[in-house]
């Protein structure tokens, strides 16, 4: 091997990343057995940190730009070699580079249940999932904190250790906000807000800033929302006034007789003939209408005989006008109707 090729193996003139390798937040330059040439460049490129490392310790830190290394721009790493000013030989340290580019669209969810305190439902377990964005800001704290002395840290060797940060950070950012969890499901941003800024201080003890956060969704386990449902629904067959429970009852009552005229044969066709067909016809547009009827106010005490009974003729007719009154509902069918009405009729005019 000749002189000019040991000394190109050797001397590094210029030190760069591409950042040909997608994912990738802190890279060590591949020195191996070479030096670096006093005098030499170092380009940082947009979105870049650069970190001088001496023996293990952190000695100088260069932004985006490009840098000549002479004793002068190496302060900190010329005071640690007690360098002479006019020494001029090459020089050996380690350097990292550090991707500073914001890490948009990372997913992020609780593969297993959050168990949170919830003013509603005392301890409840909440799942939630969403997704954040975040960038390396403090390189120093980078290094020292979570990447160290690797060759290469990926985003996913990152997130893998943030994740923990940010279950552990969520839980008690929940369970101390009082915010309960029906809250919570209703207003996802609320939720949100409540968790980035203590996940933001949590992410900064190590040099990373938090970009966005957001909550997607958040749901408690099957069985938990199966209790919430039974809960639920408890709640509102206990909060039904009177009011409403006569309502209810008379939806009930008017939905059951159309299923009753699709019988075969209609209203008149459940009974054997026409006589019991009319009989529980007016037996169930007597329940019918009294049900549809408004309560009349209680009269007050009078001392007048009470009037006589209805004429038949009477009765008969206000049970015409109830059984029209179904048909126009659509509650019986035009066969009942007409069945029913020509045997009232036939009593009516003897």
């Amino acid at each position: 091997m000749g002189i000019g090729s040991f000394i190109k193996k050797q001397f590094i003139d210029v030190l760069q990343w591409n950042e040909d390798q997608e994912g990738v937040l802190a890279w060590r330059y591949p020195m191996q057995d070479f030096e670096i040439q006093n005098g030499g460049v170092l380009v940082v490129r947009e979105s870049q940190v650069a970190v001088f490392v001496n023996e293990g310790q952190i000695a100088d830190v260069f932004g985006p730009g490009t840098h000549k290394l002479t004793t002068q721009t190496l302060p900190v790493l010329t005071n640690l070699r007690n360098w002479d000013k006019l020494f001029d030989a090459p020089f050996k340290s380690d350097v990292y580079f550090f991707s500073t580019r914001v890490q948009t669209g990372r997913k992020w969810g609780t593969p297993q249940p959050v168990t949170i305190r919830d003013k509603d439902f005392d301890m409840i377990r909440v799942r939630a999932f969403g997704m954040y964005s975040y960038r390396v800001t403090d390189a120093r704290k980078f290094f020292t904190e979570i990447s160290g002395t690797r060759e290469a840290y990926t985003r996913d060797e990152v997130e893998e250790q943030l994740r923990g940060i940010l279950l552990s950070t969520m839980a008690s950012s929940i369970g101390g906000s009082n915010v309960a969890f029906l809250d919570m499901a209703a207003n996802q941003a609320l939720m949100a807000q409540e968790i980035k800024g203590d996940l933001a201080d949590a992410f900064a003890r190590y040099g990373i800033g938090l970009d966005e956060f957001n909550v997607a969704s958040v749901s408690l386990p099957e069985e938990l929302q199966k209790a919430l449902d039974d809960r639920i629904s408890a709640g509102m067959k206990g909060g039904l006034s009177a009011d409403k429970m006569a309502g209810f009852t008379r939806y009930q009552t008017a939905t059951a007789i159309p299923l009753a005229a699709q019988n075969e044969g209609g209203i008149a066709g459940i009974g054997a003939g026409l006589g019991a067909g009319v009989t529980i016809g007016q037996a169930m547009g007597q329940a019918v209408g009294a049900s549809l009827a408004p309560v009349a106010p209680q009269a007050a005490p009078s001392a007048a005989p009470s009037a006589s009974p209805a004429p038949a003729d009477d009765s008969i007719e206000a049970r015409l006008q109830k059984l029209k009154g179904l048909l126009d509902k659509g509650l019986i069918s035009a066969a009942d109707y007409d069945s029913t009405k020509a045997e009232l009729l036939k009593k009516l005019i003897g």
